[in-house]
């Protein structure tokens, strides 16, 4: 076979389908290598059979596989969610695309909300993310209408209530966003 370019190219053989243990192989392989979820291990290991296929008898078991995963204890939904959640809070999101974003890993409703950030957690966020994206007093001088509608509308995006948006970013001063934020704290330190 020729390959557009003028060489020739051997064509790839097709990968061999999977076998019971080859999927278990699999399955360990992920888990040791990512962080990851339950749902998000039966989703690798439901893809890997689609393009190669099923070599065992009856129905793969995916499920059976992943919850030996979990019981070994290489697979835990709270430890994915509480780093996730961390880490997506430390790059400046807001609570609701943390709660997106453990969603679509398929993280349980329970767990999410045991994740679930505090008041002075989201308020950190907020500030790191206005901070990082130069918005309001991180900026360069006073934003107009306009410039001001996209920084709130970024914020947001980022998963921000609308309140937090407009606080930092008609926030005075580097100052005046960094007392909402640490009023926050205080708030957290009481409850």
């Amino acid at each position: 076979m020729w390959h557009k370019w003028g060489r020739m190219v051997q064509p790839r053989p097709k990968p061999r389908p999977i076998d019971g243990p080859r999927l278990e192989e699999l399955a360990l392989s992920y888990a040791a290598r990512f962080a990851t979820s339950r749902a998000k291990l039966e989703a690798y290991l439901r893809r890997k059979l689609r393009e190669r296929g099923w070599a065992g008898e009856g129905e793969p078991p995916v499920a059976a596989i992943a919850g030996r995963m979990v019981a070994a204890g290489y697979v835990d939904d709270a430890a994915y969610a509480r780093a996730k959640s961390g880490s997506l809070l430390r790059r400046g999101y807001g609570a609701r695309r943390v709660g997106e974003a453990l969603d679509a890993a398929g993280i349980g409703a329970e767990v999410r909300n045991e994740v679930r950030p505090g008041e002075g957690t989201a308020r950190r966020a907020a500030l790191t993310l206005a901070r990082k994206r130069r918005f309001g007093p991180f900026g360069a001088g006073e934003p107009d209408r306009a410039l001001r509608e996209k920084q709130i509308a970024a914020m947001l995006r980022a998963g921000h209530p609308l309140d937090s948006a407009r606080e930092l970013v008609d926030a005075r001063s580097v100052e005046a966003a960094e007392d909402w934020a640490a009023q926050a704290r205080e708030d957290d330190a009481c409850e």
